[in-house]
């Protein structure tokens, strides 16, 4: 248990989730996602463990609920191609920053949406993979408990929520990433963001029924549910 963070901060609010915060910063924000996901958020290897293996030998559909920067997807979507194999890959956010920023890039094999879930429910589709990246933390404790009821609707095989585990090292450590990334919201937001993440026990105790927590290195949590 973190000792400086042994309190979740649930009020504390993002700059970038101003709709006046200013778009420079915001775009290299977006931009800067990348960089952070790379280094940090080991999709590499849930790519390999979890997805790759469901799309062997058939064509997988899968869905990134909040895309933001449209990385992961994009990373998805190199991944497959290079192991041969056919993801059809979905974005989905409901904020219009972010569909207009992954518009101003290539996004020939992702189709990115401004849209909610519950849309994507309404309108009756499914994929077999269903996953976010960094969401679970902006979410009160009700709105987690229903994107997990939705991504379950959503989903006809896995969903793999990952967000950031809340320690004190993970705070220190990304504190020093401000040279690295100015002008954006990234080290601001990221510090925030960790103040404002679960521990483990802290997700296990909110999950619904048939959800499992699972920690990855470093300071990472996969609530993870299987049909």
């Amino acid at each position: 248990m973190p000792l400086l963070l042994s309190r979740r901060a649930p009020q504390v609010t993002e700059l970038m989730d101003d709709p006046g915060c200013d778009t420079r910063r915001l775009n290299n924000t977006y931009a800067g996602f990348s960089a952070v996901n790379r280094a940090i958020s080991g999709w590499a290897r849930i790519y390999a463990r979890w997805i790759a293996p469901l799309a062997q030998g058939r064509a997988c559909r899968l869905l990134d609920i909040g895309f933001g920067g449209g990385d992961v997807l994009r990373s998805l979507a190199r991944w497959a191609k290079r192991d041969g194999l056919k993801l059809e890959l979905t974005g989905i956010d409901t904020d219009p920053r972010a569909l207009t920023f992954v518009n101003s890039r290539r996004q020939d094999e992702v189709r990115f949406l401004q849209a909610s879930a519950g849309d994507l429910i309404s309108a009756g589709e499914l994929f077999d993979v269903v996953l976010s990246n960094h969401l679970l933390h902006h979410l009160p404790e009700r709105e987690l408990i229903a994107l997990c009821r939705d991504s379950v609707a959503l989903s006809r095989k896995l969903v793999i929520h990952n967000d950031i585990e809340r320690g004190d090292l993970a705070f220190l450590a990304f504190a020093l990433t401000g040279p690295f990334f100015l002008s954006s919201f990234i080290t601001v937001d990221g510090l925030r963001s960790i103040r404002r993440s679960f521990t483990a026990p802290e997700l296990s105790c909110l999950a619904p029924p048939g959800w499992r927590v699972k920690k990855l290195f470093p300071y990472r949590l996969l609530l993870v549910h299987q049909s």
